[in-house]
């Protein structure tokens, strides 16, 4: 177990992971933003490019358990550095495409990639460190998913506009190449149950059950907004065109503040840091549903809806490593799966809604399935009886 100040090649391989997660994520949500671009290029709809990310998030549902499961007896080291590896190939193939068919099936494979890759990097990570630190570690590591959106999407979706979408996706291959190369030379190569991050501190399988189904509610709830945050800034709040880019990077830049400051938190209270971000999305959405056409007031909840993405994909991921009731990777496959099904289910419901009540009802929507996450939360409270005391203690 390292010490409880990081060591100069744990912190190096700590970056790594991180600017691998920036890497996946841009790569997950690139097609987005060269929406335009792609269907014009490859003579397809819009409609079918979107397809590449909802059907991307589909494999990483289907596949993040049975991939951890088939994977759980490899170093950690040589999973991250494969995952990178195949994230660098398929990048290649999607850059070389000739037809939508290849170009959908590179996706595929890179989102096989991802699910692996989600599921084992946070007690990977984590295990680097000493138990004291581990929010920390989380929560730095969620400056990659952070900074995707915010920097990674905009200036691919810039490159691909001036030299074409291939280019973009060849960059991705090149620094996956890097990154998997870092990973593969600083990562240490002990066996997945060596380190003291391979099973929960405190194992409890009920507080495990309450975070798979808060996780899986509260995205739900984000993704039933977010999805349609653009017409609902355009149509409800009255916000121009050309100001959406700065509407929208207000989310981000809290986002970014968040994990730079929210580790002691997740430290401290590893399970009861989980109830801030769910708490913080029902207020932001309370206050899109009774202000939404107040553009203070929009800004306010754009600000905070940052900070809850950040904070509670990164108090999910250091609750898993405290209550995991078995192995971490399998808890975070979990937990991974149920954020996956709340952001496809939450983009369905947003949809439908959009198409039939209006774009007015999202919120309203929203925050019923946020109170309901947080209704939920105080199952997990207070341990279970035959909860084990763990090398942390049985922090709240």
């Amino acid at each position: 177990m390292l010490e409880a100040t990081p060591q100069p090649r744990a912190v190096a391989a700590a970056v790594a992971l991180a600017l691998a997660t920036f890497a996946f994520v841009t790569t997950e949500l690139l097609p987005v933003g060269l929406l335009t671009v792609m269907a014009a290029d490859l003579g397809r709809s819009r409609s079918e490019v979107g397809f590449l990310v909802s059907g991307y998030a589909v494999v990483v549902i289907l596949a993040s358990i049975p991939l951890t499961r088939l994977t759980s007896h490899l170093p950690r080291r040589t999973v991250l550095a494969g995952t990178l590896a195949v994230f660098t190939a398929a990048s290649v193939l999607t850059a070389a495409a000739p037809s939508y068919e290849l170009l959908f099936a590179a996706r595929l494979v890179t989102a096989l990639a991802q699910a692996l890759f989600w599921s084992v990097v946070i007690p990977a990570a984590a295990g680097l460190f000493a138990p004291v630190v581990r929010g920390r570690v989380v929560a730095r590591l969620q400056l990659g998913t952070t900074m995707a959106p915010l920097l990674g999407v905009p200036v691919g979706t810039w490159l691909g506009q001036q030299v074409g979408w291939r280019i973009p996706f060849l960059v991705l291959a090149g620094v996956g190449l890097l990154i998997g190369s870092a990973v593969l030379g600083l990562m240490p190569s002990e066996a997945p149950d060596a380190t003291s991050a391979s099973r929960g501190a405190v194992p409890d399988r009920r507080r495990y059950v309450v975070i798979v189904l808060v996780t899986s509610l509260a995205a739900m709830a984000a993704f039933t907004f977010f999805t349609y945050v653009t017409p609902f800034l355009l149509d409800v709040t009255g916000v121009a065109a050309g100001a959406l880019g700065a509407f929208l990077l207000l989310g981000g830049l809290s986002g970014a503040v968040t994990a730079a400051v929210l580790g002691p938190l997740l430290d401290r209270y590893p399970y009861g840091a989980v109830l801030l971000p769910v708490a913080l999305l029902c207020v932001t959405l309370a206050l899109l549903t009774a202000a939404g056409g107040v553009t203070v007031a929009v800004v306010v909840a754009l600000l905070l809806f940052g900070t809850v993405m950040t904070a509670l994909s990164s108090s999910v991921g250091t609750a898993s490593l405290h209550v995991a009731p078995g192995a971490t990777d399998l808890a975070g496959a979990g937990t991974s799966t149920a954020f996956n099904i709340g952001i496809a289910g939450g983009s369905a419901l947003g949809g439908a809604l959009v198409g039939g009540v209006g774009i007015e009802a999202v919120a309203p929507v929203a925050l019923g399935l946020a109170v309901l996450a947080l209704a939920l939360l105080p199952l997990g409270l207070r341990p279970s009886p035959s909860a084990a005391v763990g090398p942390v203690g049985p922090v709240a």
